[in-house]
Order: C-alpha cells, then sequence, then structure tokens
C-alpha cells in the first residue's frame, strides 16, 4: 500500500515540501512544492499539523540503567566513584529486571522521535548470559531499529580494576557470545532492523586480546566496534601509567582507527588524535547531558567534523543522564555546543543533523537519518500545539529551540509505532507500574 504523509506544517528534507510517498518499508517519492505523487495512493495521511523529521538516531545507551535512575548510591559522586558504586547495584540485574529495563527503555525513545537506537550493554552477572538475546526480542517486539552492542568488561578488581568480580568475563567467554549473537542476529544487509556491533566497555576495561579479535571478528562479518573513549582525563593518566601509551594508541594497536568505529564521549583528545580519528574515519557520540552531569567536558564536535568524523548524539546511560529523550538530547547539544563554539557557530539544524544523519554514519547505516526516495520509511512527526511552540517563526527549528520532548507519531520501516502520542500494542500503564516495581529491587 502507498501512503502519501500530506502537506506537513513543514519538513527537513528539501524539495518534499507536500510530504513524502512511503509504500512498504521505503520512502518512494518526495512531493515537491505545487505537485501530487506521481501514482495514486491507496490512504493519505493528512500532516498539516505536524513537523516531519527523520526517525532520530540514538548512538549510544545503556537500557538497563533505566532501573537505577535517581539512585542514592551515585549521588553527589564525581564519575569513577559513581562508577564503582552504581557497578555494586548493577550486578543484581537479572533477566526478568532486564527484560522491563529494555522495554522502557524502547518506548520511552520511540515517544522521542527515535526510530534506530545503538544500546552497549556491558554487565553479565550470573544468570545474565543471555542478555543480548533479550534487547533483540525487546526491540523486534515493539519494531524499533536497533544495532546491539555486545558490550564486555574483562578487567575486574582482582586484576587491578574498577569493576567488580560479579560483572566482568573472562576473555574466551567474551569472544564465544560475541561470534554466537553475530551468528545469530547480525544483518547487515540495507533495511535492517537488528545489527550487533562488538563494544567493549573501553580500551582499558578489557584484555587488549579482546581489542584485536573483536576488530577481527567484526571484519569477518561485516559489524561495527563500539567503546567508551576519553570522558575523563583519567583515562589517559591511567593509559600512559598502565601501558605508556595514550588510549587512542591503544585502539589503533588493536585495529581500531578505521570506518567500522565510533566511539562515545570523545572530549579529551589532543590535536593530533583529533586528525587521526577524522582521517580514519572513526565516528564519535557526543552525550552533551552526561557529560554536564558529571563536569566531565565538551566534546570538540566542529573540530572532529573538520577533521573528518561524523558525529551522532546519544542519551547514553539512563542512571547518567537519567533520561532516555532523543530530542531533549539535541536541545542539550545545542546548547553546550555553544557554550564552547558561540552562538553563531551553532543551529538547532546542527542538532538536529546530529541527531539523525550523524547517528546513522555512527552506526554504518546510509539507509536511515534523513528523508529522501529509497530511504527506510523512518519518521518522526511532532505537534507545535502546546503552549512553548506558540509565536515560533521556524517550525523546524522550533523543535529543538523550544523544547519538544515527545512525537505526537512515529513511523519504523513504514508501519505506524507510535500514534496520537502512544506506543502502538504496549499497554504504558501496565509497563510503568511492572517497571516500578523491578526497579525496587535495586534500592
Amino acid at each position: 500500500m502507498r501512503i502519501w504523509i500530506k502537506d506537513p506544517l513543514a519538513i527537513l528534507a528539501p524539495g518534499a515540501e507536500r510530504g513524502v510517498v512511503v509504500e512498504g518499508a521505503q520512502i518512494v517519492e518526495c512531493v515537491a512544492r505545487g505537485r501530487s505523487p506521481a501514482q495514486p495512493c491507496g490512504t493519505t495521511f493528512d500532516a498539516g499539523r505536524h513537523v516531519v523529521l527523520p526517525g532520530l538516531v540514538n548512538a549510544h545507551h545503556h537500557f538497563y540503567q533505566t532501573l537505577t535512575r535517581a539512585h542514592p548510591a551515585g549521588a553527589g559522586k564525581d564519575l569513577i566513584p559513581w562508577l564503582v558504586a552504581m557497578e555494586r547495584v548493577w550486578d543484581r540485574m537479572t533477566p526478568d529486571a532486564l527484560r522491563l529495563a529494555v522495554r522502557m527503555a524502547l518506548v520511552e525513545l520511540l515517544l522521542s522521535g527515535c526510530t534506530t537506537a545503538a544500546d552497549h550493554h556491558n554487565i553479565f552477572p550470573p544468570g545474565l548470559e543471555n542478555a543480548i538475546d533479550i534487547e533483540v526480542e525487546e526491540a523486534r517486539a515493539l519494531g524499533l531499529r536497533m544495532t546491539v552492542g555486545r558490550g564486555s568488561m574483562g578487567v575486574s578488581e582482582k586484576d587491578g580494576g574498577l569493576q567488580p568480580d560479579s560483572i566482568v568475563q573472562g576473555a574466551d567467554a567474551i569472544l564465544a557470545d560475541s561470534e554466537r549473537v553475530l551468528a545469530l542476529y547480525h544483518d547487515p544487509a540495507p533495511g535492517a532492523l537488528v545489527r550487533v556491533a562488538l563494544a567493549p566497555c573501553s580500551p582499558l576495561a578489557v584484555p587488549q586480546r579482546v581489542l584485536m579479535e573483536s576488530a577481527a571478528l567484526a571484519d569477518r562479518w561485516d559489524a561495527r566496534l563500539h567503546c567508551h573513549l576519553c570522558q575523563s582525563p583519567d583515562e589517559d593518566a591511567y593509559a600512559m601509567e598502565a601501558f605508556g601509551r595514550r588510549s587512542v594508541d591503544l585502539l589503533e594497536e588493536a585495529g581500531w582507527l578505521g570506518r567500522r568505529t565510533w566511539v562515545a564521549h570523545g572530549i579529551h583528545f589532543n590535536g593530533g588524535e583529533i586528525g587521526r580519528l577524522g582521517q580514519a574515519g572513526v565516528g564519535v557520540c557526543h552525550l552533551a547531558a552526561a557529560d554536564m552531569a558529571f563536569g566531565a567536558g565538551i566534546c570538540p564536535t566542529k573540530d572532529l567534523e573538520a577533521a573528518g568524523a561524523a558525529v551522532g548524539l546519544g542519551v547514553d546511560g539512563s542512571a547518567s543522564n537519567d533520561s532516555s529523550n532523543l530530542m531533549e538530547a539535541a536541545r542539550h547539544a545545542l546548547m553546550l555546543q555553544r557554550l564552547r563554539w558561540g552562538h553563531a557557530a551553532v543551529g538547532p539544524y546542527d542538532a538536529l543533523r546530529w541527531a539523525t544523519e550523524g547517528g546513522a554514519r555512527c552506526l554504518g547505516r546510509d539507509d536511515v537519518g534523513r528523508i529522501g526516495a529509497g530511504m527506510q520509511a523512518d519518521l518522526a512527526l511532532y505537534k507545535l500545539d502546546e503552549p512553548r511552540f506558540s509565536g515560533a517563526h521556524d517550525p523546524i527549528a522550533a523543535l529543538v529551540l523550544c523544547g519538544a520532548t515527545h512525537a505526537d507519531r512515529v513511523m519504523v520501516a513504514g508501519r505506524w509505532r507510535v500514534i496520537d502520542g502512544r506506543p502502538e500494542g504496549v499497554d504504558l500503564e501496565a509497563l510503568i507500574a511492572r517497571h516500578k516495581a523491578a526497579a525496587r529491587a535495586f534500592g
């Protein structure tokens, strides 16, 4: 069936002033001003009250953390003490609790207009060996497009690391399960709903063997590589003390500096490292809310883009951001980047580009992140009916500047997944009640 999303209030796509035509999972036509669709459409959706964006792309998250928002164990702590405290809470995670945490994160993202999400799952206490399977099942059930990061930590307290022994795994277990989930779930084809990335927590959290063999697996399976990198200056101080090299050097030695890789945070690079990352085509996910929460610093987005790196956005963990809303993340990014570069240098269209096309580039996708014929039909539609938008002259800019928080309609692969601000097929009230009950076990 062909559906014409007709005459939007505004649309983030040149030459689509009268909307787009969707057939199956794809956009098949952009309808220019003064034109009508080239072929008859079986259904028309009047978008006259909606601003239409490409579905937002969340390039970094920790879904399990939705169960530990505003947790007192982490209150008032800087990044490293916060991690030490919270990892002693997360080691209680069970399969049933994780399933609810993932479902809540996916629903919250959808409601914000996010259609593609990357999760970085890196805790594996006993009994949670099937964490990646749970994430895939939940993503498929809700219909959100997902890159599932098979994360890992392999250096625990007994090895001189920060992580409790209960949540880390040995190198053999990490690599065996990485190949297992690649074989089961990874789909590199255009239009894929589920892909797998290999995602050691950081270059300092796993043995070098895991980094190197993950890179080899990613090459063999045509998959992406992901890790945290340079959120805190403490990381490079430790890397120099322990290895005599900086974190970026450790990644390069492991074969990670290439177009398969995107990293999270990316704050404390020196000028030479920015050039190396850009030349290699490494993507960087900017996580404004979490970085502000810890006073970690400001990602050098403009320098990275000038060097050739893709820049995307993410919400990070729901226990460091305390939210899973990607439209809010776009506004956070705009304001934080203006603090660094100035008002004239960064605008709302930059933030939206990072939240869509930039995130897609980080995930290695050229089939999502923008509106055009042949692209996947992933769309987010917002109304401007709230008082905060009254008087706005540029409807698209207003979404970021005036603080949009939720989408009215969301389409993924040609199917409506949010209608009238409600997730399709989800009893939202029941989910909230079950999720709150599960969270009590982590108090």
